[in-house]
């Protein structure tokens, strides 16, 4: 019987529990995004404005910003979705995907879709994060269909 009260305890606990507010974790300290796209790694940036909690769905969230990609800058929206974690001592990991919609104007507008990952070290002492790194990685597609784009940026300047 204790087995069986236990069971109902871990499944209710994780049924009701509410996933905290992050979306400040979106937004970069107001820094952009930096990458690539396409086969020749074009220097892209992405800059996100805006970052809100879904409040029914509440491992979604829904992002706004612009993306520029040599002289061409776009706007877009869209939303990110958490899918999974993975607690650790220090180091954990939220995993997701995500799909933003650029403004159509033109042949250089579409789609960014793909996946992300959000890794961050937890000072138990300070309750405080004390390194973030946010990982995006997947393709950008062309609303016409004629384009079809690798893409990959993070919150920190690769090498």
């Amino acid at each position: 019987m204790k087995q069986l009260t236990l069971l109902f305890l871990v499944i209710s606990t994780f049924t009701f529990a509410q996933m905290p507010n992050i979306s400040s974790v979106w937004m970069n300290n107001s820094q952009p995004y930096t990458g690539t796209i396409g086969a020749e790694k074009t220097p892209l940036k992405l800059k996100i404005n805006i970052s809100e909690q879904d409040k029914l769905k509440d491992q979604e969230y829904y992002l706004a910003g612009f993306s520029i990609v040599e002289n061409n800058s776009s706007k877009f929206e869209g939303k990110l979705k958490i899918i999974n974690y993975k607690a650790g001592k220090k180091r954990n990991s939220v995993f997701g995907e995500y799909e933003f919609a650029e403004e159509n104007k033109g042949k250089h507008s579409g789609i960014f879709a793909g996946k992300f990952v959000y890794t961050f070290m937890w000072n138990k002492k300070t309750e405080k994060i004390e390194r973030q790194f946010i990982e995006f990685f997947g393709t950008w597609k062309s609303y016409d269909g004629t384009l079809n784009f690798p893409t990959r940026w993070s919150n920190q300047v690769s090498n």
